[in-house]
């Protein structure tokens, strides 16, 4: 049997590189050497480490997940093998060509049955994920915004 090709992209080892704190080490770095009055760098670089942390949750959620979904479409692939190999060896024992195409029907229906179900499983596997990652980027925003009105109103007074 050929061996599947490998994905050429590792994201495990892009996403284990991804290292927020030094992110965050180079923007305060950054930001300080342009010494404005009355912008507080700390709540600033504090507020973009929680961005990248944000960041990477959500792309780990959807990394996880996407793994999860070839994890189970590998698992449905198996099945259907098997459940191929036992169908055939089924027809092949019918008895008469009528018997071997009333059976051919039924398990045609069977299968297509369980693809409906193995779609619909797999799409709300999908959905679960984007649903996670994007929670977790709105809720990062949300709390942005509300530190941006707080930074802006110290500087008011």
């Amino acid at each position: 049997m050929a061996k599947a090709p490998e994905f050429p992209v590792d994201f495990s080892k892009i996403m284990g590189d991804f290292d927020p704190t030094k992110m965050a080490e180079e923007f305060t770095k950054a930001v300080k050497q342009f010494n404005l009055p009355g912008v507080d760098v700390d709540s600033l670089v504090a507020a973009q480490k929680k961005n990248m942390e944000a960041l990477t949750n959500a792309n780990r959620v959807a990394f996880e997940g996407a793994q999860a979904v070839a994890k189970r479409q590998a698992e449905i692939l198996q099945e259907t093998m098997n459940e191929a190999s036992k169908g055939l060896d089924t027809i092949s024992k019918s008895g008469s060509p009528p018997e071997a195409a009333a059976k051919q029907a039924e398990l045609a229906k069977e299968a297509f049955e369980r693809a409906l179900g193995n779609m619909r499983e797999l799409a709300e596997m999908v959905s679960k994920s984007r649903e996670e990652a994007t929670n977790t980027i709105n809720g990062r925003i949300s709390e942005s915004l509300d530190e941006i009105k707080d930074m802006v109103l110290k500087m008011k007074s």
